[in-house]
């Protein structure tokens, strides 16, 4: 995997983890289900970032060696990375725009 692939596949995870934590969000605070936000962007960002490199090797016929596979399970992990410091930096630059 090249670092522009790396890249691309980081950036696409980041920003469908990012929506679909808000669709889940919203969808549990509908409910009135207490939750950690940090464990559902885990959750989520896990099952992307994973899923979205594994359907990568799949298309691109990579094979899932040991090291593919170690890098399938850091993707997860920099993905989560990303959506956190992602998530948590927009909301606090919408708050600052609303404010001032």
């Amino acid at each position: 995997m090249t670092v522009t692939v790396f890249l691309v596949l980081l950036t696409a995870s980041a920003t469908v983890t990012a929506l679909a934590t808000e669709a889940v969000k919203n969808f549990l605070d509908g409910l009135g289900v207490r939750y950690a936000t940090n464990i559902v962007v885990l959750v989520i960002a896990l099952a992307v970032g994973c899923g979205g490199t594994a359907v990568y090797y799949v298309n691109f016929q990579v094979p899932f060696t040991a090291l593919n596979s170690v890098y399938l399970a850091l993707m997860g992990i920099a993905n989560w990375i990303g959506a956190m410091v992602g998530y948590d930096k927009v909301k606090q630059a919408i708050a600052q725009i609303g404010k001032g």
